[in-house]
């Protein structure tokens, strides 16, 4: 038996991640025009590429090796964004999951800074952890992202190194290059500090959103 990346409904308290499919496409056309400020490293399709790029996830997770997911704001009912699993990587049996990378994420302008990010993280790495029981969980991101690099260090992920020259450059103008990618992982060691360090950044943020 040979593992099947197959990503299943994950929900919290701020966000629920649906398998990605193409009736979320409206909602992803008016959360990635919001505002593209930040932007700048990620891939992130406008309004009218929008059912390509869901059709282009799609085909990765038909070929196995994506299970991209649509994030959805549970306060509003709103599509605010996406995120996957990615690249799973099997060592020591065909049948059990090793590793995985959590990636192809990005929000709408709005839902930035609220919590979704770091519970989406936290049902993320919590379901690799306890029900795929991977040795370790990577993200990756352009090195000069540093917006990028800051939310995945608040999320618990250590800093590995940059490989250079290691995959497509998504800034504009500069298609068809390649970009240096800063690495950062958790192991299965670091996980419970890692959850409970993520639990605490939300418990802290239901409190200030009770008081505002």
């Amino acid at each position: 038996m040979t593992f099947k990346l197959v990503g299943p409904v994950l929900e919290g308290e701020l966000v629920r991640l649906e398998p990605l499919a193409q009736h979320h496409a409206a909602g992803l056309a008016e959360a990635a025009e919001e505002d593209r400020g930040s932007y700048a490293y990620t891939w992130v399709p406008r309004a009218d590429e929008v059912g390509q790029y869901i059709d282009a996830q799609l085909a990765r997770a038909a070929a196995g090796s994506l299970a991209p997911y649509a994030q959805v704001s549970r306060s509003s009912g709103r599509v605010v964004g996406t995120t996957s699993y990615w690249e799973p990587r099997s060592w020591r049996s065909a049948d059990r999951l090793d590793a995985i990378e959590v990636g192809f994420t990005w929000l709408a302008k709005s839902a930035q800074g609220t919590g979704i990010n770091p519970e989406s993280k936290l049902l993320l790495f919590r379901h690799a952890f306890d029900n795929w029981g991977v040795a370790r969980v990577d993200l990756k991101t352009d090195a000069r992202n540093s917006r990028s690099r800051a939310a995945i260090e608040a999320a618990g992920a250590r800093f590995e190194g940059v490989l250079r020259n290691w995959s497509r450059s998504w800034a504009p103008g500069e298609e068809g290059q390649l970009r240096d990618s800063a690495i950062y992982a958790i192991t299965e060691g670091e996980w419970p500090q890692c959850r409970a360090r993520l639990e605490e950044r939300l418990s802290a943020i239901r409190v200030r959103t009770a008081r505002s």
